[in-house]
């Protein structure tokens, strides 16, 4: 554990999410990220976790009725005032199950962000992302050779590994994971947790997680989702041993969720 005191680069204050008007799914949540470290968000299915990280990068505006208000801020931008497509460039996000572009190769999923964002590269600056981003998540020599294959060709672990990729190719400020594991088998798994905490000298990482025992290996702090409130919030190790609120420790028990 570092004991550094390290700058904010993700701010919450207040931040309230509901899909009913009147109901918060997340419900006035305050916290403060710091940069270059790995922060797990956890809690019982339906506690505001996945709804919670997905307000970071403005996924909710990708379906109606959804309203955010309170405060987020991302190195001092207010994120919910800012262009979406800015926002998602500023924060990566990757998904419970390992998505690579089906119709795209290995090369082209890597670049998509770039693609589809209409940010013009050239040849070889483009070779050069794509290899670094492969490098950055350990799978460059296993591709190197079938960069035109399609990304569906791969395990499951290289596809996830692929999709981290793709995100950390625009060079996020921050990167965005919802159970990024949870479809893997634990050899695949071993190995992505082993590259998060790597990851965190280039970007610092959310990740949410219903597994105790990976928010215990990885993270450097925790926060205890329950109900759409954010219970407590610490370091790991803290709040492993000795948790502050009853159904922190109830949870961690496994008495509940």
């Amino acid at each position: 554990m570092e004991n550094t005191i390290k700058e904010n680069i993700l701010t919450l204050k207040d931040v309230c999410i509901s899909y009913t008007p009147g109901q918060n799914a997340v419900n006035m949540v305050t916290a403060d990220i710091q940069k270059g470290l790995i922060t797990s968000i956890m809690g019982p299915s339906g506690c505001g976790k996945s709804t919670l990280l997905r307000a970071i990068n403005r996924m909710h505006e990708l379906y109606p009725g959804i309203t955010i208000t309170g405060d987020i801020k991302l190195n001092n931008k207010d994120i919910l005032k800012m262009n979406a497509i800015e926002v998602r460039r500023m924060a990566g996000m990757v998904f419970q199950r390992p998505n690579p572009f089906p119709t795209l190769s290995i090369y082209d999923n890597v670049i998509a962000g770039y693609t589809l964002n209409g940010i013009k590269k050239t040849k070889d600056e483009k070779d050069e992302i794509v290899e670094n981003s492969l490098k950055n998540v350990a799978l460059w020599d296993e591709v190197k050779d079938v960069l035109q294959k399609k990304g569906t060709f791969l395990s499951g672990g290289q596809q996830q590994r692929l999709c981290i990729a793709r995100a950390l190719a625009l060079k996020p400020d921050i990167l965005l994971m919802d159970e990024p594991t949870s479809a893997l088998d634990p050899i695949a798994t071993n190995r992505i947790e082993e590259l998060l905490v790597e990851l965190k000298k280039e970007v610092t990482i959310v990740i949410v997680t219903h597994n105790m025992s990976q928010a215990a290996r990885i993270s450097d702090y925790s926060m205890f989702m329950y109900l759409g409130d954010l219970i407590e919030y610490d370091t790991t190790k803290k709040m492993f041993t000795n948790p502050q609120d009853k159904r922190t420790e109830e949870y961690l028990t496994g008495k509940f969720g």
